[in-house]
């Protein structure tokens, strides 16, 4: 954010969308607070309930609390008797649901670590990615990720995994079996695969494994080279995979961009602005607004890595950072946004780790696209409006191979932009009046 703007700091390490960052903003009740509180944790709950309201009061950005009295709330808290962290928790719970905000929330520890874990683009475990196979009905190899233990230890796409740790994997779901495969770095997990007909025992050490959310395929259209990113999520790692992906393009001598934000539901703020600047050499990003009024423009730096043509794929579910960075490319006429209308989600929250391992989402921040427009509960509508029939839906989700190709079609829409050359001549050039390309300009 604007380094400038020092009352506005928190924004610095805030988050948005359904992933949230990791802060260290327990520092703000200074370190004489902090070692009391942790002292009276240890046998009052109490304690925690206090620290959560103390923080909501100090940053939560509806200064009026939704028209609560949050001083008497306060009271009433404070007057009650908690046995246990878990009766803490209920009525901290009950409290934020009076601000009417679904994304101020509390976590308790095992939510909040998985919070964590999500954000932060790493998790540990050996590096794979599974899915069950149709025809089988058992847990398979979809790719073993670049330098984890996994890739190293041979593990291969399409290897059935029959048992993990001795536990037949018959009817487990993916998740289950990723809970099991997940663990300390450095513990062990044996893994029974059956390959080409044959069985093998494998024995991994789990490690730090880096999650892959930026993925990029060089696609032949035609006579267009189209460099295909999607993104899933704005974790700690994406802008770096991001630039990355941007820049293998540049190797493979794309003429074009097709960046897929479909589905993404956001994640960190800085990873939206710095990827954003990956696209953007000049102009505004994003403005924020917090309770007093304070607002903090961010602006690209004249650090582009391309200018070549680019399309932007959303849908309903492409939330808060993907629509923070689509509304900077769109409002910029640097990008045609292709899809349907996304999500609609305006608010900034930054994250605080309390004292118990247990976690708080304050909403602390509104933030509006370069024009000023306020998505809040509307979304970003797309240059091109074109939503999948239920049919469609099914067959993407039942296929995940499809998407990104011609089978796909939001994909096969944002091709057509593309090849319309006055909108290639359009995006390569900042100064000229951008086009908006409606489906009728489109034949395929």
């Amino acid at each position: 954010m604007n380094q400038s703007a020092k009352y506005y700091s928190p924004l610095q390490a805030a988050l948005i969308g359904g992933a949230i960052a990791t802060t260290a903003t327990i520092a703000v009740f200074g370190q004489a607070w902090t070692k009391s509180v942790h002292a009276a944790l240890q046998d009052s709950p109490k304690a925690l309930v206090d620290q959560v309201w103390q923080l909501v009061n100090r940053e939560y950005v509806d200064n009026k609390f939704n028209q609560q009295d949050w001083q008497a709330i306060r009271q009433s808290l404070l007057s009650k008797d908690y046995t246990s962290k878990e009766e803490a928790y209920v009525a901290i719970r009950a409290a934020l649901q009076k601000l009417g905000d679904p994304y101020t929330r509390f976590m308790n520890p095992q939510q909040y670590e998985s919070l964590t874990s999500q954000t932060s683009g790493e998790v540990s475990g050996i590096g794979i990615r599974m899915q069950i196979n149709e025809n089988t009905k058992r847990l398979t190899v979809i790719e073993a990720i670049d330098n984890s233990p996994a890739l190293k230890a041979g593990l291969k796409s399409g290897d059935e995994i029959l048992a993990i740790d001795g536990k037949s994997t018959l009817k487990m779901t993916v998740e289950d079996g990723s809970k099991l495969i997940r663990g300390q770095v450095g513990t062990s997990v044996s893994l029974d695969i059956e390959r080409s007909g044959s069985k093998l025992k494998i024995k991994l050490t789990r490690a730090t494994i880096e999650v892959p959310t930026v993925r990029y395929t060089l696609k032949q259209e035609a006579n267009r080279r189209v460099g295909y990113i999607r993104l899933q999520e704005f974790s700690s790692h994406a802008a770096d995979q991001m630039r990355a992906a941007i820049r293998r393009g540049k190797s493979d001598q794309v003429d074009s961009y097709v960046l897929d934000l479909r589905g993404n539901p956001g994640g960190l703020l800085n990873a939206s602005i710095e990827i954003a600047r990956m696209w953007l050499d000049e102009g505004h990003i994003v403005k924020t607004v917090d309770r007093k009024g304070w607002s903090a423009q961010t602006t690209a730096n004249g650090t582009a890595i391309t200018k070549l043509p680019l399309a932007i794929l959303v849908d309903g579910n492409s939330a808060s950072a993907s629509e923070i960075l689509t509304g900077a490319l769109k409002d910029n006429k640097r990008a045609v946004v292709v899809g349907s209308q996304t999500f609609g989600k305006a608010l900034v929250q930054s994250v605080h780790e309390l004292e118990d391992g247990s976690g708080l989402a304050v909403t602390i921040a509104h933030y509006y696209t370069p024009n000023g427009t306020d998505i809040n509960h509307k979304g970003i509508a797309p240059d091109i409006k074109l939503d999948l029939t239920q049919t469609q839906e099914r067959q993407l989700a039942s296929n995940p191979s499809l998407i990104g190709t011609n089978s796909d079609p939001q994909y096969a829409r944002a091709i057509a932009a593309l090849s319309n050359g006055k909108l290639a001549q359009t995006v390569k050039s900042q100064n000229s009046q951008f086009i908006s390309v409606s489906s009728e300009d489109l034949k395929f």
